[in-house]
This record gives C-alpha cells, sequence and structure tokens, in this order.
C-alpha cells in the first residue's frame, strides 16, 4: 500500500459528490505515490455536540441513541402528519428502541464516542496547551489497559480480544499528552479510546511522530490545539473485478473489534484570541507500516473527505473567514526520535 498522496487527488476530493467522497478517498489513500454515573439522553444536535469540560471536574457519561431515546425512557411517538390507518410501527417501540446507540464518554482528558457494532471509538477529542504538557504529575508505569464498565458487556472491547492478534492496543488520545495528572493519563487506557493498529512502522513510528507533531505545535503561536482523532473503514478497488468493497479484519474470539483501514486526525489549532483564527489540518493514514521518510504533507486532506468518508461533522461552527489551512500556516513535518519509554511499555504486553 503506497503512502503518498499527490495534490492534484487532494483537488479531486474536494470536488466530488457526498455519494462518492469515500470510496475517492479510499482510491487516493491506496492508489497514489473512577466510574461516573450513566444516564440516557436525547442526541445534540451537530451545533450541540459535547464539548470537553474543564479538567477539575468529570462530566456525567451518557449513552445517547442516535435518533430517539431508549433503554428505559418513555418510547416516542411518531405518527406520520394527518396520516390515519390500520397500523402502527412505532408501537414496537414499547418493547424498546433498536438504536444504534453511541457511548459518549466525557473524562478530564477526552471526550469519546463509541461505536457498539465495530467496538471501536468513532471518535477521540481531546485538547492540548503548553501548560499542559508542561505538568508531569502522571506516569504511564502506573496505568494499566482497561475495559470500559460504561459500555453494556455484550458490546464492550475485550483486553483478550487483542491477546495474540498480531495488533497492537492503539491510543487515539495518546498517553503522553495527558501526563498533567495520573486520572488524566489513566483514562487513556480505556479500550474505548483504543483501535487496532499495526505496530512496528505505524503505531510505534510514524503514527508516534504525528502524535509529536501536534505537541509540538501547542506553543506561543498556538497556545490552545484540539485534536478529533478516530478510524476509518475505507473502500478499495479489487484489481479483477473493478469494483469497490470494504474489507477489514476482525480480531478476537470470537470475532469482535474491527480491524480499521485508516485513521484521520482533525487537527485544530487556535491563536488563543476570541474569535480568532484558527488553522485547521486533516490527515488520513493507512493502518500500515509507513516509511519514516515518507513526508507528513502527503497524508493530508481536505476535512470535508475525512467527513465524506467518516459520516461526521467537525467544524459546521467554524467559518470561513477565521479558518487557515494548517500546512500554510505552519511546517507540516514529523520528527523521527527514539521513544524508549514507549518501547518499553509495548515490550510489557
Amino acid at each position: 500500500m503506497s503512502a503518498k498522496m499527490s495534490k492534484s487527488t487532494v483537488a479531486i476530493i474536494a470536488a466530488v459528490s457526498a455519494g462518492t467522497g469515500a470510496a475517492v478517498t479510499a482510491a487516493i489513500m491506496n492508489s497514489s505515490s473512577s466510574k461516573p454515573s450513566t444516564t440516557v439522553a436525547r442526541p445534540p444536535s451537530v451545533a450541540q455536540q459535547p464539548q470537553a469540560s474543564p479538567p477539575a471536574s468529570i462530566a456525567p457519561i451518557v449513552a445517547v441513541p442516535v435518533a430517539v431515546p431508549s433503554g428505559g425512557a418513555a418510547p416516542p411517538t411518531i405518527t406520520p402528519a394527518g396520516a390515519t390507518g390500520p397500523i402502527n410501527p412505532s408501537g414496537v417501540f414499547e418493547y424498546g428502541f433498536p438504536g444504534p446507540i453511541a457511548d459518549v464518554s466525557n473524562r478530564p482528558s477526552l471526550v469519546s464516542s463509541y461505536d457498539r457494532r465495530l467496538r471501536n471509538p468513532h471518535w477521540v477529542v481531546e485538547h492540548i496547551t503548553p501548560e499542559s504538557l508542561a505538568l508531569r504529575n502522571g506516569d504511564r508505569k502506573h496505568s494499566s489497559f482497561l475495559e470500559d464498565p460504561i459500555v453494556p458487556q455484550k458490546f464492550r472491547g475485550l483486553l483478550s480480544d487483542y491477546y495474540r492478534s498480531g495488533f497492537d492496543r492503539g491510543h487515539q488520545v495518546p498517553a503522553a499528552d495527558c501526563k498533567w495528572s495520573q486520572q488524566a493519563m489513566d483514562d487513556t487506557f480505556y479500550l474505548t479510546n483504543m483501535c487496532p493498529q499495526v505496530g512496528e512502522g505505524f503505531n510505534r513510528d510514524y503514527w508516534a511522530h504525528l502524535e509529536d507533531f501536534c505537541r509540538r505545535l501547542a506553543g506561543a503561536k498556538y497556545p490552545s490545539v484540539r485534536i478529533v482523532t478516530g478510524p476509518l473503514y475505507l473502500p478499495r478497488q479489487d484489481p479483477q473485478d473493478k469494483k469497490w468493497y470494504v474489507k477489514y479484519e476482525m480480531i478476537g474470539t470470537p470475532p469482535s473489534i474491527a480491524v480499521p483501514t485508516h485513521f484521520y486526525k482533525v487537527i485544530f489549532a487556535e491563536d488563543g484570541k476570541k474569535g480568532g483564527s484558527v488553522a485547521v489540518g486533516a490527515f488520513v493514514l493507512p493502518n500500515a507500516r509507513i516509511p519514516n521518510e515518507t513526508p507528513l504533507e502527503s497524508f493530508e486532506v481536505p476535512i470535508e473527505a475525512v467527513e465524506r468518508a467518516s459520516g461526521l461533522e467537525f467544524a459546521t461552527k467554524l467559518s470561513s473567514s477565521r479558518r487557515k489551512r494548517l500546512c500554510a500556516d505552519t511546517s507540516c513535518s514529523i520528527m523521527v526520535r527514539e521513544y524508549a519509554d514507549r518501547q518499553k511499555a509495548f515490550r510489557k504486553k
């Protein structure tokens, strides 16, 4: 799988329709050179997506139905406008609402939305600042990987699912971003913040360098950096019949956790001024070995490409007048470093 992407193909993504965006994105990536209480709430609108709370407190963890309330709430009354007839399809909701459900967890160091079907997060949100990165009150040697008790047992990713799978338990919000408290670091070790990732050449290498790039953004120019990270399952074209297929491995016994084909990061680097400019960058990387010499800008895509491929929206309230392109505003490049403490941690698995 090639890790490079030409600028001309980036323009193609920006122009394609929503119906073909995911397929084109895939073609480009593949062919070019302490337990809180649980409640049930109505789904937030795009403008009401959950926001990270201040680190001083833990907000409730919410199970969010995508369409209408469930899990003990009164079934919705759905009556077609101006229609009466011999049937009532919504009567089945008296027995329970089928979903889908997104388990939204709001913890001090991150906010995440969990996909019960694929047993990976839809997205995980973090916020880093020079001040948060300067603190050294947490140490990963005191943290342990944990199954997340907020997710019902039958939908939960299990530690045993990763055993001898050949994949790392890949952080979406990295532990290294959350050294400001031991609790903050511990929160990053829940499996709801993990996805199966290729180890050598990706999670322990290029992906780690991308995480380091995000930390290096947090400085005098960008005193506040917000990052959304998550998995993608992109189609690939079969070389024989030329049709497009979504294909990914499953791990666990029985097979339970999907192995993403790609991962995205959407970065909002803020200038710190109220109503100020925000440098926005979006990157899509294959879940595969990537040579360290590959330029980071090879993986830059329009934010709309990530939205089309994921079914999510990231910046509907950010006006175009405030936006800048991150890689035009600063140098988008990785620094290859030896992550000795990272390697020691992986050897303990």
